[in-house]
């Protein structure tokens, strides 16, 4: 057997001369093997990844329970806001000797200074450096290492402070310690619901390939082989040299895909994906996988070739292949495709977002399901529709007639194609709903807010005397909030702001307003979220640390005047808006109070005025911008088109790849009938009529193709949209173009195989020896 397999491999390596097509075939076995490889590897890398993040987050979980002998942290978070990032900021003082060190950094903080992430190191050093320090004031002495770092992305701070100004301050925490459980690797329905068409639209084309240049050369190898059986070997040992002259390109495609993913590897740490960056050092795949992937990858190839071989029988004298065609057996591929289709169908009985992650789950497994049924189920459709077709041009015809003997091969390359047309069609058309669904989701009052200041009800006062008069400030208006339920009653009941006309016009679109007046916000049985108004008696509650605090009772008001909720600011929809005149003398407590500001210049330049202003206060006070309209869905589109240019990047590559599958095929074939095309050529055809022939030969699968992959893409997509509640957005333009680059695809393969096929065509051709 080990002779065999030596014999083999010298035989791919031509014995010391090794041919054009025997190198081609070396070549491309070896370029895919490393893509598959190369992708494989990182995937299999996700779950370290994910353990060593979820390592880290458990590492910094804070310890509450007191520990003899250790002298407690104060802790506290603060999370500033920044240009639509938040900034985390635990500000921290030890209360003696032994207070535990947060990880990544060697020291606690003392009064003033400031550690920081390389993350919010690069925004200090960059264009918004001036406007974070307006907002977090301290003195930068260090940055946060790795073990304090969730991702390499993280925002995060550690200010120091005093144990008697900390003690002071609501919801701070005594920390005796870090560290807690982790939860593992854990795969939410959502993340499976993407990942699941996006791996089968990458690993499907790629694997085509791999088994396509597996087969290259088939006929010259095949000859070879007769010649082996000529000298004594048997058929067994034909097999076992077949699979080592293909396990010599799989070998080397692991050592190439290794090789590129070591190479790659430190420029994971440069993708930003939905603003999260990861530490190249943990995509470190787990030796089980790597011996996986190291044997299923490679026993593909070379099952590849074996499996090319169940048709023929090699004989000393020659090679004989069975003409007759076989029936397919059409149920695994039904049994596929309809196992997707009941799980896709399913989800139509579940309602919209309910977060189920049984839906989830049955989606994400029902489209990757489809996307190989259709792979599968090409090139019954293909042999479908030529079966039928009769008659057109000598071109037409002759194509026609060689899929009707073998349209399985060609149906079966471009079925990457397909399944990669039919995954972009899908995850592009859920993007492009995702925008549109938060157009005009936005409100904001005629006179624009540019930013918020939130604090509690004790620190109320000054921060009204540090915003009146400052420069740059204007229209400061004043909301409080708090709750009314009944009494007695264990829930929330309703979110109460209370405030002048003016003050409440910033909270929602009112067609009018006098002092005495109350508005409900979205709460009506006609609302997308039906609620009941509150009425009678009702008291006011507010909450200490979570526990409630009961305070005076309200006689709500019979005449409530509804708001829509779509005409409200983020977090107001469902609320009561009172104004102070219907309160009468019932003076309720207060959770917290939020002041809105205006200014000229732009939300930032607000921000930072405010944050100046009220800088004595430091995290008694939360600053933030106030999100238009505008600018969300620019935000949005600006997430959704980075995810939608890489998702078209790579199924521009993969494209590229079914492309190369396609080439590899029109040459393996326009080589095995080589002397019947010189035989049709010397009878008078002409050359261009077989170059039309070898065109439509190509362009008549992959046109059925996309007409399959159309349908299946957009029979994906309404399920899913429907769950999620999206409205189905069809980007034309994106299907033409995907259909464009196929049928542009199919023109390219054919001009390429133009010089082989006027090379074949010669009467040369129809010499032997």
């Amino acid at each position: 057997m080990i002779r065999d397999l030596l014999l083999g491999l010298r035989l791919a390596v031509g014995g010391g001369r090794i041919s054009g097509q025997a190198l081609l075939r070396l070549v491309m076995t070896t370029i895919g093997v490393a893509l598959v490889v190369a992708i494989l590897l990182p995937a299999a890398s996700i779950g370290g990844m994910v353990s060593e993040r979820d390592a880290r987050e458990a590492a910094n979980t804070e310890v509450l329970e007191p520990r003899p002998g250790v002298d407690p942290l104060y802790s506290y978070s603060w999370f500033t806001e920044l240009d639509a990032k938040y900034l985390g900021t635990t500000v921290v003082a030890a209360s003696g000797p032994t207070s535990p060190v947060p990880p990544g950094i060697d020291r606690i903080p003392a009064p003033g200074e400031l550690f920081v992430s390389p993350a919010v190191a690069e925004l200090l050093a960059g264009p918004q450096g001036d406007s974070l320090r307006a907002r977090v004031p301290g003195t930068v002495v260090g940055e946060i290492g790795k073990p304090g770092l969730i991702d390499a992305s993280d925002l995060r701070l550690y200010l120091g402070s005093t144990v008697d100004r900390l003690s002071r301050t609501e919801d701070v925490s005594q920390v005796s310690g870090f560290g807690g459980p982790g939860e593992g690797f854990q795969l939410d329905a959502v993340t499976a619901l993407l990942l699941a068409p996006i791996v089968v639209a990458l690993l499907l084309p790629l694997l085509i390939f791999v088994t396509t240049a597996s087969r290259m050369g088939a006929a010259q190898r095949e000859r070879r082989l007769a010649a082996l059986r000529l000298l004594g070997v048997d058929a067994r040992q034909v097999r076992r040299i077949a699979a080592a002259e293909s396990l010599l390109g799989a070998v080397a495609g692991l050592v190439v895909g290794g090789v590129l993913f070591a190479v790659l590897r430190p420029l994971i740490g440069n993708l930003d994906l939905f603003g999260t960056r990861f530490f190249p050092e943990d995509f470190v795949p787990s030796w089980q996988l790597v011996l996986a992937i190291a044997l299923v990858v490679p026993g593909l190839a070379v099952g590849a070739a074996i499996f090319g071989l169940r048709r023929t029988i090699v004989e000393p004298l020659g090679v004989v292949r069975q003409s007759r065609p076989i029936r397919r057996r059409m149920w695994w591929r039904w049994t596929i495709a309809g196992l997707g289709a009941l799980l896709m169908g399913l989800t139509l009985f579940a309602g919209e977002r309910d977060n189920s992650d049984t839906i989830g789950i049955a989606l994400s497994v029902g489209s990757a399901l489809l996307l190989i049924g259709v792979a599968v189920l090409l090139p019954w459709a293909v042999e479908k529709v030529v079966r039928g077709l009769r008659g057109g041009t000598p071109a037409l015809q002759f194509a026609v007639r060689r899929l009707q003997m073998d349209g399985g091969t060609a149906s079966r390359v471009v079925s990457g194609l397909v399944v990669v047309l039919a995954g972009t069609i899908m995850i592009q058309t859920l993007m492009v709903s995702v925008g549109a669904d938060q157009d005009d989701k936005f409100w904001h009052p005629a006179e624009a807010q540019a930013a918020q200041v939130w604090t509690e009800p004790a620190h109320a006062d000054e921060v009204r005397q540090r915003l009146t008069g400052a420069p740059g400030l204007t229209g400061v208006h004043e909301v409080w909030q708090t709750n009314l339920r009944q009494p007695g009653e264990s829930s929330r009941g309703t979110w109460v702001e209370i405030g002048d006309c003016a003050a409440l016009r910033t909270r929602a679109e009112l067609p009018s307003c006098e002092d005495g007046d109350v508005f409900a916000v979205g709460i009506s049985a006609d609302s997308p979220r039906p609620r009941s108004l509150p009425t009678g008696e009702q008291q006011f509650t507010r909450y200490v640390d979570g526990e409630p605090e009961p305070g005076p009772m309200w006689t709500v008001p019979a005449q409530i005047r509804q708001v829509p909720g779509d005409r409200s600011s983020p977090g107001a929809e469902g609320n009561l808006l009172v104004t102070t005149g219907a309160l009468g003398s019932v003076r309720p407590p207060a959770d917290s109070v939020t002041f809105s500001l205006a200014g000229p210049g732009d939300g930032n330049a607000v921000v930072d005025r405010a944050s100046i202003a009220l800088s004595p206060l430091a995290w008694d006070v939360s600053v933030r911008t106030v999100v238009q309209s505008e600018a969300a869905s620019q935000h949005i589109d600006q997430r959704t088109g980075t995810f939608r240019a890489a998702l078209m990047a790579a199924s521009g590559f993969v494209l590229s790849v079914a492309a190369l599958s396609l080439l590899m095929l029109s040459i393996e074939q326009i080589v095995e009938r080589r002397r019947p095309l010189a035989a049709l050529s010397a009878s008078g055809v002409p050359l261009s009529v077989l170059a039309r022939g070898s065109l439509w030969q190509n362009a008549i699968p992959v046109l059925i193709g996309v007409a399959l992959a159309i349908a299946a893409g957009l029979g994906l997509t309404v399920p899913t949209l429907r769950y999620a509640g999206l409205p189905f957005q069809l980007d034309v333009g994106l299907i033409a173009t995907m259909a464009g680059a196929a049928v542009l695809a199919v023109l390219i393969t054919t001009a390429l195989t133009w010089p082989l096929l006027r090379q074949v065509t010669r009467l040369d051709g129809l010499r032997a020896e």
